[in-house]
């Protein structure tokens, strides 16, 4: 049975979203997490952004770009609701989270966790003779090298954070000869920490070229956040999946089937994990994160075993339980960057009412997982497009002309018709007008 809707600071249960107006939709957000008029006026994305502040986020501004806003709702993430914001514009997406994570909620919803947030930053060094002599010189070292590193950043260092660790890779033969790469190891804190990576490892480059006895060319962070994971996990008795065709538990195991493909066919792999990004980036627009970023980490991480595989596991427990199961990194900051300049993601990360970097990379992992959850379970029962094309045919009524209240007649008619092109649209639009 559905709860009640609350306007309890953190509920994620709005009742009767899909049937609101848009403004309507912020207002009742705005009561279920206690934000005021001024939170309510930059949701809605009208005219928020000046012109002015935008030319002073990036170069050659000639005016801004808007990808719908929508808010996941359902969202119980380690015991605590969340409403989720994300900037997108397929549709489906939304929707689908919004309608696992309600499946879920009753279940307990997702469990998730974070690493620290280490970030690293490489410093290359070439023209080296003895690769693996510079290695040693350069360990003897490393007590000084972080101390100096810290010296760039003594708020980060106040605040808990700063270097903590070196490693040197040694790669005997490469296109250019021998090389060394040393990493540096930086908790950022609440950072995305891009800027303090990089800046320690320009300021370590002379140091490291004299203990090496080389050349360093290269002095910038990796994507590839592999000590910031994040996981998350969520647990299903079968019954929740039961469809009007399928027992629940024939739906769990089509899901852990499909998921067996991902995890051996990179072919496959691609697809599905696309699917979770379209769950995790919307948050990570919405926040003004570094999308690219992501998804850099995330397939880099797919592909770590030298096989580009899944980044979710789905398996049917011996309980009868379906449990699944996220795991990538998740370099999210707070502070810094568009998180802190841009007033809609100041606005999406108060309506998230997340606390730390941890704690909104732990929410975004839980959405893509619900994403993935998603996907297969359509994949496992009446196929994706059914769901998908249902939601597309707004935009199909909308580009043959439809408006106001047209949009959802024309778009429930070329849904039960099950002909979602622009020509039946056009078509019913016009039998409309005529009666």
């Amino acid at each position: 049975m559905d709860e009640p809707a609350s306007t309890a600071k953190g509920r994620s249960r709005v009742d009767g979203m899909r049937n609101m107006e848009p403004a309507e939709r912020r207002s009742a957000i705005c009561r279920a997490t206690g934000l005021n008029q001024e939170d309510e006026r930059i949701l809605s994305g009208a005219d928020i952004l000046p012109i002015q502040l935008a030319n002073g986020m990036i170069e050659n501004v000639v005016g801004k770009f808007e990808l719908p806003m929508g808010v996941a709702t359902n969202f119980v993430v380690n015991g605590k609701d969340y409403l989720v914001p994300m900037a997108v514009e397929e549709p489906s997406v939304v929707a689908a989270a919004s309608y696992m994570a309600k499946i879920a909620r009753g279940q307990g919803g997702f469990t998730a966790a974070s690493d620290r947030p280490i970030m690293r930053a490489q410093i290359q060094v070439l023209r080296i003779s003895d690769p693996f002599g510079a290695r040693q010189r350069l360990l003897e070292e490393k007590q000084r090298l972080i101390d100096k590193a810290n010296t760039r950043d003594p708020v980060l260092v106040e605040l808990g954070g700063g270097c903590r660790d070196v490693e040197v890779h040694v790669f005997e033969s490469t296109p250019v000869g021998p090389m060394v790469v040393m990493h540096i190891l930086v908790d950022v804190r609440d950072a995305m920490g891009a800027n303090t990576v990089n800046t320690m490892a320009e300021a370590l480059a002379p140091d490291v070229e004299a203990i090496a006895g080389g050349t360093v060319r290269l002095r910038i962070l990796s994507n590839l956040a592999d000590l910031r994971l994040v996981r998350a996990k969520v647990e299903l008795d079968p019954a929740v999946l039961d469809t009007a065709t399928l027992k629940g538990t024939d739906v769990a195991r089509g899901i852990e089937e499909a998921c067996a493909l991902a995890i051996i066919d990179p072919y496959r792999a691609a697809t599905h994990n696309k699917g979770i990004m379209n769950g995790i980036d919307p948050v990570v627009v919405a926040t003004g994160n570094d999308w690219r970023a992501i998804e850099a980490g995330a397939h880099s991480y797919a592909a770590r075993s030298g096989r580009y595989s899944s980044l979710t596991r789905w398996e049917v427990a011996t309980s009868g339980k379906l449990v699944g199961s996220i795991e990538l990194p998740l370099a999210l900051g707070l502070v810094g960057g568009a998180t802190k300049t841009h007033p809609s993601a100041q606005a999406a990360i108060k309506l998230m009412d997340v606390g730390s970097a941890g704690e909104l990379a732990e929410v975004t992992a839980a959405v893509g997982l619900a994403q993935n959850m998603a996907a297969l379970r359509a994949l496992a029962t009446e196929g994706i497009q059914k769901g998908h094309m249902t939601l597309h045919a707004r935009n199909i009524a909308i580009l043959a002309g439809a408006t106001g209240m047209e949009v959802d007649r024309v778009a429930g008619e070329l849904a039960a018709l099950g002909d979602v092109t622009v020509g039946r649209a056009k078509e019913l639009l016009k039998s409309g007008s005529d009666q």
